[in-house]
C-alpha cells in the first residue's frame, strides 16, 4: 500500500499521466517502457493525460475554469493532451486512485466482513462525474489478487520464473533436517502463487442527472446475489439488498433498481419460474422481525417521497411501480407511464403473484425522501422464512439534528 501510494504522489498534481515511447513518424509507438530505451533508441518520451473526457465544446481557459469551479469530484484542467503538442484543451482528469486496506474476510470466501457490527464486504464507489452531461458507457472491472510471503514479492519479478523460481509445484521437504528423514509433500501450484483471481469486467451507464437532482447526494439502492440457496451459491451469497442498512439525511436521493437475468444455472433453490431472477421493493407492516407487507393506506414510505424521474407520479404510482418491478409503471397513466401499462389501464395479462412475467431487470425511480423516519421493506418473492431473508431498511435523519 505505501509503496503503491508514494507511485501515485510522485505525479505532479493530479495528473495521473501516461507515457509513452513516440517515433518520428505522426503515429508510430515504439515498445520501449521506459525513457532510457526509448531516448537509446531514437525516440521522444511523451506524456499524455489520462482523463474522463475532453469538453470540445469549451474552447476557452477562462470558460474552463469556470467548469473546474463547478466540479467537487474531478480535477478539471486547461492544457494540451500530450507534451509534445501546443494545443491546449479543457480536460477533466481521471481521479486519483483509492489505496486501501480490503474488509478481512474467512479464506476463499466472498461473505461477510471480520468486523463489528458485521456488514457485508463492499467497496462504497463514488461515481464519475462528466460535466459535459453526456450519456457515459463506463466500465467496471473487479479482481481480487492474492500474494504470498514464501518470496520477496517486491524485488520478485518475471526473470524469476522457470529455474530460477523462489518456489516450485509440488516440492517435497524434510523437516527433519540434516541427519534425519522425513519427507512431506507440500500442495504448491506456483501459477496459483501471487496472482490475480475473480477478474471480472461489468458495463453500465451513467445518465445524465436532471436539473431537479443537481447538487444532491444520490445513492444507489440494489439487489446483490444469485439464485440458489448458500450451498448453491457457495462463496457468493443468496439475494440480499445492499446497502441493507442505508442511512441518509432528508433531501438525499435515493435510485432503486437492480439488474437480473432469465438465464441462471437451472435446479436451484428458489421460488417462481426456475433459473429465473425477479425483485421487487414493498414496505413492511412492522420492523426487520416481521415478514408481511404494508397496505398502501397505511404506509408512511410512499407519502414521504418524490419521484425525481417522474415528477407526476403519485404515491400510489410509486408504490406500485416498485412493487410489481416495473410491470405496472403506475397505477394510473402519468407523463412516463402509458395508460395501457398502468394497474387501472393494463390490457395485458394481469401481474403473476411471483412477479414471473415481470422484467429481471428494473431502471426504478430516483426518489426524494423529505421526511424522516425508519423504513423497512422486502422483496415479497424471494424473502422465504428459514430459506432466506430479502429486507432492508432506510435510516432518515435530519441533517440539523
Amino acid at each position: 500500500k505505501q509503496w503503491y501510494q508514494r507511485r501515485v504522489a510522485i505525479t505532479a498534481g493530479n495528473s495521473n499521466n501516461k507515457y509513452r515511447w513516440v517515433l518520428p513518424g505522426a503515429r508510430d509507438y515504439g515498445k520501449s517502457i521506459h525513457e532510457e530505451g526509448c531516448t537509446a533508441e531514437g525516440g521522444k518520451w511523451v506524456s499524455f493525460e489520462s482523463y474522463l473526457e475532453v469538453l470540445e465544446k469549451v474552447d476557452t481557459e477562462e470558460a474552463c475554469n469556470e467548469v473546474a469551479a463547478q466540479n467537487e469530484v474531478s480535477q478539471v484542467v486547461w492544457r494540451p493532451l500530450r507534451s509534445d503538442s501546443e494545443e491546449d484543451k479543457c480536460i477533466v482528469k481521471a481521479p486519483r486512485p483509492f489505496c486501501g486496506r480490503a474488509a478481512t474476510t474467512r479464506n476463499n470466501h466472498l461473505g461477510n466482513a471480520l468486523a463489528n457490527p458485521l456488514y457485508s464486504t463492499r467497496f462504497n464507489l463514488r461515481l464519475p462525474h462528466f460535466p459535459s452531461g453526456d450519456t457515459k458507457r463506463c466500465v467496471l472491472r473487479v479482481r481480487y489478487n492474492i500474494t504470498t510471503a514464501d518470496y520477496d514479492s517486491k524485488n520478485t519479478f518475471a526473470d524469476s520464473n522457470g529455474d530460477a523460481s523462489p518456489v516450485t509445484n509440488d516440492p517435497t521437504v524434510n523437516i527433519l533436517g540434516e541427519g534425519d528423514e522425513l519427507q512431506l509433500t507440500l500442495a504448491i501450484n506456483t501459477a496459483q502463487f501471487g496472482r490475480t483471481f475473480q477478474d471480472r469486467s461489468h458495463i453500465f451507464k451513467v445518465l445524465p442527472r436532471t436539473e431537479a437532482m443537481a447538487g444532491k447526494v444520490l445513492h444507489n439502492l440494489n439487489v446483490r446475489g444469485q439464485r440458489g440457496n448458500i450451498v448453491q451459491n457457495f462463496p457468493a451469497v443468496e439475494y440480499d439488498f445492499v446497502p441493507d442498512e442505508l442511512k441518509m439525511a432528508t433531501g438525499d436521493l435515493v435510485h432503486v433498481q437492480w439488474a437480473g437475468y432469465n438465464t441462471n444455472p437451472p435446479n436451484r433453490a428458489g421460488q417462481g419460474t426456475d433459473a429465473t431472477d425477479r425483485n421487487n421493493f414493498v414496505q413492511m407492516s412492522g420492523d426487520l422481525d416481521t415478514s408481511y407487507p404494508q397496505q398502501f393506506n397505511n404506509s408512511d414510505l410512499w407519502s414521504n417521497v418524490e419521484s425525481l424521474t417522474a415528477p407526476d407520479a403519485s404515491p400510489k404510482d410509486m408504490a406500485v411501480s416498485l412493487a410489481s418491478s416495473g410491470y405496472y409503471c403506475g397505477y394510473e397513466a402519468h407523463s412516463t407511464c402509458p395508460a395501457e401499462q398502468s394497474l387501472t389501464g393494463n390490457q395485458r395479462e394481469a401481474l403473476q403473484g411471483q412477479l414471473n412475467n415481470a422484467n429481471a431487470s428494473y431502471r426504478g425511480h430516483v426518489l426524494r425522501v423529505k421526511g424522516a423516519g425508519n423504513y423497512f421493506y422486502l422483496c415479497t418473492r424471494n424473502n422465504a422464512f428459514t430459506n432466506r431473508s430479502q429486507k432492508g431498511s432506510i435510516i432518515v435523519q435530519d441533517p440539523d439534528l
